[in-house]
């Protein structure tokens, strides 16, 4: 098997040099490579910004962030950038024909024992791996934003994906302190997407149907789902650009897993993206993170038991799909939504048969999409 010791990474957004970071954190040797050099001075500024943060709080010695620092090299030339790596994960923007262009190019450059790892988050892998020469070589490694601090990594196999590869992927997750789940098909949205997306719209028919406010019903997601907090709050801080495009790539490949709402696209086209525009679906006063007050009180003025219903028809759907198991699940929905309760656990305190009969009442009133998973119907 590959010693992994020198990882490109390309594309140097908030995600790249996130995950160049803790990949240099770890020990490696990374190339960070962008098409033009004022961006990566801007993400080694960055780095250099998040590095000093960690010295100035006493987690790492000034010669620790000197040494990390020291790790990364910035590069345009991809030639250059790729000639000693082992590992090239690429992280480049979520449009399709741009990243089957850099990958065209990435296969012509790099060594033909190079393992290709894309950071995408919603588009499919296999597709995307059948574009290079080396499709048993290429795997899905979903990092969480920001890299640096959150735990989770997702890990998709694309449909021709070796088992090597999928090992060595592991091992590399491992080792730069992150915990992996595998969602073993290359289904819409892994596993974290098929959860949080579905949700959001959800959470917008909820407001329709019922007639309570954002904070009620992010209140009551909050205190009675042990959720960190309100999926308005989520989105807002998420960013409606991204949820926006998970959307259409999740429908595109899937019509059955979203019932999108229309107020996604309108905030959308508006530019109403959330804290980074200063409105989402609710107004924030400056570019600092605030929080929107939820209360207990609040939420005794709502039942989430639609969204819960939601988001569980979608776990029970990656289980009965073969691309997960509700261990996984429950370990990525703690890691990567916060949940401070088990998914299913809080589903059997509220009652799956109670669930199984919503899902089926709103089939009735809303049409298929609703219609209760098969591992659901015999939990009840």
């Amino acid at each position: 098997m590959v010693t992994i010791k020198n990882i490109t990474v390309l594309g140097s957004g908030v995600m790249g040099h996130g995950i160049a970071q803790v990949s240099a954190t770890a020990g490696y040797n990374v190339i960070l490579r962008d098409i033009e050099q004022e961006f990566l001075d801007k993400a080694m500024k960055k780095v250099k910004w998040s590095l000093d943060k960690l010295v100035s709080k006493g987690k790492i010695s000034k010669e620790e962030g000197d040494a990390i620092f020291a790790r990364i090299k910035p590069i345009v030339d991809l030639n250059e950038a790729v000639k000693d790596a082992e590992l090239i994960i690429e992280v480049v923007p979520e449009i399709m024909d741009l990243k089957k262009k850099v990958y065209a190019e990435l296969d012509k450059a790099a060594a033909p024992e190079v393992v290709f790892a894309s950071n995408t988050s919603t588009l499919p892998i296999t597709e995307i791996a059948n574009t290079t020469s080396r499709p048993e070589k290429f795997i899905g490694i979903h990092f969480f934003n920001p890299p640096q601090l959150m735990k989770l990594v997702e890990i998709i196999p694309g449909e021709k994906t070796s088992q090597e590869v999928i090992d060595l992927t592991q091992e590399y997750v491992k080792s730069v302190n992150k915990i992996a789940v595998i969602c073993r098909k290359d289904v819409p949205g892994f596993i974290i997407n098929r959860l949080f997306i579905p949700m959001v719209h959800e959470a917008c028919y909820v407001k329709d149907r019922i007639g309570a406010t954002l904070e009620e019903i992010d209140s009551a997601v909050k205190f009675k789902l042990g959720f960190p907090m309100g999926i308005f709050e989520l989105a807002d801080f998420t960013g409606m650009d991204v949820i926006h495009k998970a959307t259409v790539e999740m429908h595109l490949r899937d019509k059955k897993v979203i019932n999108p709402h229309s107020l996604v696209e309108k905030m959308f086209d508006e530019k109403k993206l959330g804290q980074k525009s200063g409105e989402g679906y609710y107004k924030y006063s400056d570019d600092k993170y605030e929080r929107v007050a939820l209360s207990e009180e609040l939420a005794t003025k709502c039942d989430p038991i639609q969204i819960v219903a939601n988001i569980l028809n979608n776990a029970a759907w990656l289980v009965t799909n073969g691309a997960s198991d509700i261990e996984e699940i429950e370990k990525a929905a703690q890691l990567g939504l916060g949940l401070k309760k088990p998914l299913f656990e809080t589903a059997k305190e509220i009652g799956i048969k109670k669930i199984v009969d919503e899902l089926n009442k709103l089939a009735e009133e809303h049409g298929e999409f609703y219609k209760p998973d098969p591992l659901l119907v015999s939990m009840q």
